[in-house]
């Protein structure tokens, strides 16, 4: 009976292990399609030192949990106490690394809002100077997108430093007019006329609100998989300590 009852726990072990493993897997593909992705995500996470630095953790995270799911499932196939400890200790860390983050990412989530971005845009934004990796990242993020500012084309009355450099001679910056097609080899519709303010001509709509649609079904799939990521390597740490006192 124990030893069926044994068999049993080394095989839920391995199963356990194998989401992780695949837990991993898809950490590292988010992390790395948002260092990658063609379509701006990479260019709204530079604009925000927080979002740089979740991404790395993402992917050591990621990396780490492909690691240690390979050594959980050898651990319990092997009924090898030494990589069951090891196992054990490391993901009891990533697991508390994890929790923190959440927690952090709960604290500092003021730094994701509309008045946030919006602060920042009118205090540091230098309309066309590509000099400026600021002023650059949101070119690229209102190109990609087909907006302008975070709100609308009304935050550059505010922009101080746009309206200084330009000498109030333009009513918004470049990146906003539109384009045909909308990228940035896009040819203007009209320069003249989009930078005098004129509707016809530039992206009335604020970027906060077209990528917040665009990544909302992102965001809550990320969290549904860090929960999902987080009770595996609780029930696996629960499994693997069952095994290790069952060994002889």
């Amino acid at each position: 009976m124990e030893g069926d009852c044994l068999s049993c726990m080394k095989y839920l072990m391995f199963v356990f292990n194998f989401f992780i493993f695949l837990g991993g897997v898809c950490l590292l593909g988010v992390g790395i399609w948002v260092m990658v992705d063609p379509t701006g995500f990479r260019e709204i996470v530079a604009t925000n030192p927080l979002l740089i630095t979740g991404t790395y953790i993402l992917l050591a995270m990621g990396g780490l949990l492909f690691l240690l799911g390979f050594l959980g499932c050898c651990g319990a196939v092997r009924e090898n106490k030494c990589l069951l400890l090891f196992f054990f200790l490391f993901i009891l860390l990533i697991f508390l690394a994890e929790l923190s983050a959440a927690i952090l990412a709960f604290l500092f989530r003021e730094n994701l809002t509309r008045e946030f971005f919006t602060k920042e845009l009118t205090k540091h934004y230098q309309g066309s100077n590509d000099t400026d990796v600021f002023s650059a990242t949101w070119n690229s993020v209102m190109i990609t997108f087909g907006c302008c500012g975070v709100n609308g084309p009304e935050d550059f009355e505010f922009a101080s430093v746009f309206r200084l450099l330009t000498l109030d001679s333009e009513e918004v910056p470049e990146a906003c007019c539109r384009r045909d097609p909308q990228t940035r080899d896009g040819l203007l519709l009209s320069r003249e006329d989009c930078l005098l303010g004129r509707d016809l001509f530039l992206n009335k709509q604020g970027c906060y609100t077209v990528i917040l649609n665009t990544f909302e079904t992102y965001v809550y799939l990320a969290g549904a998989l860090t929960i999902g990521v987080l009770a595996i390597e609780l029930f696996a740490m629960i499994f693997a300590m069952c095994l290790f006192r069952g060994i002889q």
